[in-house]
């Protein structure tokens, strides 16, 4: 039951974010990038700490924070080295009732209309209907059939390109969704993108996990695995790249003095690398993975990401 309380307390707060008629920038510049429905093209950061988030984020990994220029917004561009990487949202200003801190990650929809209904046919929820963002396009925000809260988000086509370079260090890297039933997920969200599924099987471990990839347009967009426990709520979870492991321990050991919580300490991965979970000031949780520079590509959690495989 507080699960639920929770899921749709965050729901109100995500719809109050789509609602708001604010003209958000396009996640590409224009003629910059094109069509890739099935691909995570964007990672909000719902805050109930926001200025405490920003020194976390700054103090680990770099990141700037720029505020948008419109009145009464309460939402910054999340910048590394230049690059815009995601959203950061003043929960304070919303009208939520209950804490949402949470990392929402959007999916590219060739169209947001029939998306929304394919998530009510499968048995979902649509918290917000498709409204339009300006510039960043039309935003439906809806919870999968296990109730993990995603946004759905058709641009004018203008998807960031897959890049041909290493994903760098503290950019986002991969995205998974623990499920409480990951065969259902999978049918589920092939039925919003023209997925193909691999299915693979992690090794080394004292219980093998099933581990789905789904791609399109030729690359690895997303992974789905039975949570690894019944007490986690079915969840979309991030990760952020790190260099190396020496790295990964720096990063991790700075966290509790930052105001930070590490969740999972520096763990090495059956299929290689190592990993962390963290959570920020604000107790949202992101993974961090380490990825060579150059050379073979590792595997993040279970699977070979081919190189460029975030945006």
């Amino acid at each position: 039951m507080r699960t639920l309380w929770l899921v749709t307390a965050m729901a109100i707060g995500l719809a109050a974010c789509a609602s708001t008629q604010f003209d958000i920038p396009a996640i590409s510049p224009p003629g910059k990038g094109e069509a890739l429905p099935g691909k995570i093209v964007w990672h909000d950061l719902i805050s109930d700490t926001p200025q405490q988030t920003r020194e976390f984020y700054g103090e680990l990994f770099g990141w700037e924070f720029d505020d948008l220029a419109i009145v009464g917004a309460n939402y910054a561009l999340i910048r590394h080295r230049g690059r815009v990487i995601g959203g950061l949202v003043d929960q304070n200003r919303l009208p939520a009732t209950a804490d949402i801190s949470q990392w929402v990650v959007a999916l590219s929809v060739a169209d947001a209309e029939r998306a929304a209904s394919t998530v009510e046919d499968a048995g979902g929820t649509v918290f917000t209907p498709p409204t339009s963002l300006g510039d960043r396009g039309i935003i439906s925000v809806v919870a999968d059939p296990q109730g993990a809260v995603l946004a759905l988000l058709q641009t004018d086509g203008e998807d960031p390109a897959d890049r041909s370079t290493r994903v760098g260090d503290g950019e986002f890297l991969w995205n998974e969704m623990w499920s409480s039933d990951a065969d259902a997920s999978v049918a589920f969200y092939q039925k919003l993108a023209s997925f193909q599924m691999e299915e693979l099987t992690a090794q080394g471990v004292s219980a093998p996990v099933d581990y789905h990839v789904l791609s399109s347009q030729g690359s690895p967009r997303m992974g789905i695995r039975q949570r690894p426990a019944d007490d986690v709520p079915p969840v979309w979870i991030s990760y952020l790249r790190v260099a190396d492991e020496a790295a990964l321990r720096d990063k991790v050991s700075r966290v509790p003095a930052l105001g930070g919580e590490v969740l999972v300490p520096v763990t090495q991965r059956p299929g290689g690398g190592f990993l962390a979970v963290i959570a920020g000031p604000s107790g949202a949780g992101i993974a961090l993975q380490t990825w060579p520079e150059q050379g073979k590509p590792r595997r993040v959690s279970q699977l070979t990401v081919q190189q460029g495989g975030e945006s």
